[in-house]
């Protein structure tokens, strides 16, 4: 017990402990406010595209399973209409920013503005 503990000390003494993040974590160093809010944009927009695709996925589900009744059927196709308009506006959203970083160079998935 005494040689593992003397062991123990012995590889401690010989090598540093790094306490600083690795893997996927490395970044967090570079952390900014900036890059929050440009993330919780992308993220924004991912989610809801998902989620109007998901709508759109079951707007079609129920206008299969209506089995021709029209109050069914007429109720499915504004699910998929509402659901096609959201992604519109989506990818509407997504299209200006690529605009703006194009033609003013501002990009807004990393906030970074140029120096004049």
């Amino acid at each position: 017990m005494l040689n593992l503990l003397s062991l123990a000390s012995v590889y401690a003494a010989d090598n540093k402990i790094n306490l600083k993040p690795g893997g996927d974590w490395v970044g967090i160093e570079n952390l900014t406010i900036g890059n929050i809010v440009a993330g919780g944009i992308r993220l924004i927009l991912v989610i809801a595209a998902l989620v109007f695709f998901f709508i759109l996925v079951i707007g079609g589900i129920r206008w299969i399973a209506s089995g021709g009744d029209k109050t069914q059927t007429e109720n499915a196709r504004n699910q998929i209409t509402s659901a096609l308009v959201g992604l519109v506006i989506v990818f509407a959203a997504w299209a200006i920013v690529q605009l703006i970083n194009t033609f003013f160079g501002i990009n807004i998935f990393e906030l970074s503005i140029p120096s004049a």
